[in-house]
């Protein structure tokens, strides 16, 4: 699969949720930490990260409709738990990791044709406009659907990945794509979680005890707290 203004007036929520939560499985360790603290929310993981970049949902009025069926059931489901029928009524902020998926983004291959003799990038070339622009292109649709909640009045919050770089990514990419999302999100004025300077040493990578074990990808539970906690330091 390739997973401004008009306020409308929310149902609110029959019970005190603080957010709505969507993405992929780094949306998953969020949760968790929400669960064990005992903050009511709905939402989680609906698909994999690489699901979430191009093609994957149509705005339906003040709703969005995944073209995943998978996905689009469980995001009913949370929709039904907080006893609304669209996004634009949820009455709550919503958090989401759409476009973050960075590793995927990052692939080595996919950039190869950037390359110069010798395996490296022109000068300049991760900091240009040509490479702003292929990243954007690669996550547009996952843009359009920030755009989407925010044109409905929504408060919205990305939170940016694990700074984990598997081995069929590039590093340098990595970090580089994963800017030019935050820059973009921040244009749209979605709000920005970002926990670097907090889970990452001095190479930029993610500190072991916020890495899940076993995996080359995943925050732990760990990770999940300090999201958590940087979301409830805002008010959710």
């Amino acid at each position: 699969m390739t997973p401004y203004s008009t306020t409308t007036v929310p149902d609110r929520p029959p019970t005190p949720f603080r957010f709505l939560l969507l993405g992929d499985s780094h949306a998953g360790p969020v949760g968790r930490a929400a669960k064990g603290a005992g903050i009511p929310f709905q939402g989680g993981p609906i698909g994999a990260g690489r699901e979430f970049n191009a093609e994957f949902f149509d705005v339906r009025g003040d709703d969005v409709v995944f073209r995943k069926a998978e996905a689009d059931a469980l995001y009913r489901r949370f929709l039904a738990g907080l006893g609304v029928t669209g996004l634009g009524r949820i009455g709550i902020p919503l958090v989401c990791t759409f476009g973050f998926s960075a590793h995927f983004l990052a692939t080595t291959e996919n950039w190869r044709i950037y390359r110069v003799p010798g395996g490296g990038f022109p000068a300049g070339f991760l900091a240009s406009g040509l490479f702003d622009a292929v990243v954007r292109a690669t996550v547009r649709d996952a843009l359009a659907f920030y755009g989407h909640a925010r044109s409905l009045g929504l408060t919205v919050l990305a939170v940016m990945p694990p700074q984990r770089v598997p081995g069929l990514s590039d590093p340098a990419v990595f970090m580089a794509a994963q800017e030019t999302v935050r820059r973009a999100l921040v244009e749209l004025g979605v709000d920005i979680v970002d926990l670097r300077s907090r889970v990452a040493d001095e190479q930029g990578v993610q500190r072991a005890e916020f890495c899940e074990p076993d995996d080359t990808i995943h925050g732990n539970l760990a990770f999940g707290r300090l999201i958590l906690a940087d979301l409830l330091a805002r008010g959710l």
